[in-house]
């Protein structure tokens, strides 16, 4: 059985709010927390190793772990699956460690469901404009794919009330500032509770 003094963070995004971003700053910030590597059938993009950004497998492969119950989690993103491997989560917190998944709404779902202790922070743009920026200034995309990724994260953002904090990504010092204050259970402010954190959540997907 897991550390009962390990934690399971849970990070999901919308894409281009920035949570890879902020997934390095905390790694970077508390050396005991391991990053669970995630399984995917998608192509390596150039700066991709892997077993270090993800297992990279094939559909079949994929479709062979997830069978066996190998996946704590799983999810179609951009029509490639994505997943996380239950035993490599579990042998981390049993070492001792902390260890924080990088995945998407539905993946979460899942992992809230089969480790209710777990941590959930779901990360915002501060505007749907500020979103659109980001995801032009890639650069890697055509405008039918930016497009795509506009509408899909338009619905991920919808899913908000799922998690236990929101941390709104408008400046990077005070957005891992936010979550630093999660991380050592300060978290109030951020808590998806917060009546004031609401009202301006609210006042980004103009609800």
């Amino acid at each position: 059985m897991p550390d009962a003094k390990s934690r399971l963070y849970v990070f999901a995004a919308p894409s281009g709010a920035g949570k890879t971003t902020l997934v390095h700053a905390m790694m970077q910030h508390y050396p005991g927390l391991r990053f669970s590597i995630s399984y995917t059938t998608r192509q390596p993009r150039r700066n991709e190793a892997d077993g270090v950004n993800y297992f990279f497998v094939s559909r079949e492969q994929f479709e062979k772990l997830r069978a066996s119950g190998e996946m704590l989690e799983w999810a179609t993103v951009f029509d490639h699956l994505y997943g996380t491997s239950r035993k490599q989560v579990e042998k981390i917190l049993a070492d001792g460690h902390d260890v924080l998944l990088e995945i998407d709404w539905q993946g979460a779902r899942q992992v809230r469901a089969s480790m209710p202790d777990c941590v959930t922070v779901f990360i915002l743009p501060p505007s749907v404009t500020e979103l659109e920026r980001r995801l032009r200034d890639r650069r890697t995309d055509s405008e039918a794919a930016i497009a795509r990724r506009l509408r899909d994260a338009l619905n991920d953002m919808q899913h908000w009330e799922e998690f236990d904090y929101i941390i709104i990504n408008d400046r990077l010092d005070d957005a891992v500032a936010d979550l630093d204050a999660v991380f050592t259970g300060r978290g109030d402010a951020q808590s998806v509770s917060n009546p004031k954190l609401r009202r301006r959540i609210h006042a980004i997907l103009d609800l």
